[in-house]
């Protein structure tokens, strides 16, 4: 059952939460009574120079809105398809919306096919998707193994919401082992240092799904700082390329 959360709401409480946000030095972590220290040596975002931080970066965005619009071209056959097989299987609407965490803790409309049943999804998005998921369409599966439930994001990148590459935007309230991802992780808000992505470090890297195990939900949070402490256009390159052979197409999705 999932738990209940008091959410920021208003633009004075999103300011608290992103100029209080933790250092990224923070003593180690005590969970399930194991201590645990990050994976992997971070810098304090502020190292990179306002130039180089990715969306502040002219080059990233044309590369986004550029690709996004000739996949939606590319793609829009098979939009089509997706469309009709949803409408045709499982009554209710063809896309999902939802509000995430985007840049700089705004709120923004997120679009992806619809997977579940209008009747039994979670609008909030606290409860998570399970194997097996009885609330999950026969099509909804299909387009989850695929990952061709995000296809419709591209709309998010050409509005700017969203980037190609960068960190998955979650759910307000989102749960991590148990607790408030923000809880779990001390410098968790870092992440929204850049618009969320399509893809990422950490989905190529192998952290996606559940968050339901404490050190895998804080190396995912670990990752997503790599990456914009790393970033550049031949990565961003990189991680699409994986993210297609991967997941599109050998269906390593969820």
């Amino acid at each position: 059952m999932a738990h209940s959360a008091s959410l920021p709401t208003t633009r004075d409480d999103f300011d608290s939460l992103w100029w209080n946000r933790q250092t990224l030095f923070s003593p180690p972590m005590r969970n399930n009574d194991h201590s645990r220290r990050p994976h992997r040596r971070l810098y304090y975002l502020s190292h990179r120079g306002a130039l180089s931080e990715p969306s502040r970066s002219r080059m990233k965005r044309i590369f986004d809105a550029g690709c996004a619009s000739l996949a939606l071209l590319f793609f829009a056959p098979l939009f089509g398809t997706i469309a009709l097989a949803i409408k045709l299987t499982s009554p209710g609407p063809v896309f999902f919306t939802q509000y995430r965490y985007g840049y700089r803790n705004q709120r923004f409309r997120i679009y992806k096919f619809r997977t579940m049943h209008t009747h039994l999804s979670d609008r909030l998005g606290v409860k998570q998707t399970v194997a097996g998921d009885p609330r999950v369409t026969f099509v909804g599966k299909i387009l989850r193994q695929t990952s061709l439930d995000e296809l419709p994001q591209l709309i998010n990148v050409i509005l700017g919401d969203m980037s190609l590459v960068g960190p998955r935007p979650h759910v307000p309230g989102m749960q991590a082992a148990s607790t408030l991802y923000e809880n779990l992780v001390p410098y968790y808000f870092q992440r929204h240092t850049i618009r969320p992505g399509i893809t990422g470090l950490a989905q190529v890297s192998g952290y996606r799904g559940s968050t339901v195990d404490a050190d895998a939900a804080i190396s995912r949070v670990d990752y997503d700082l790599e990456y914009i402490e790393r970033w550049s256009l031949w990565l961003d390159i990189k991680i699409i390329w994986w993210t297609v052979r991967r997941e599109l197409l050998f269906g390593r999705g969820e």
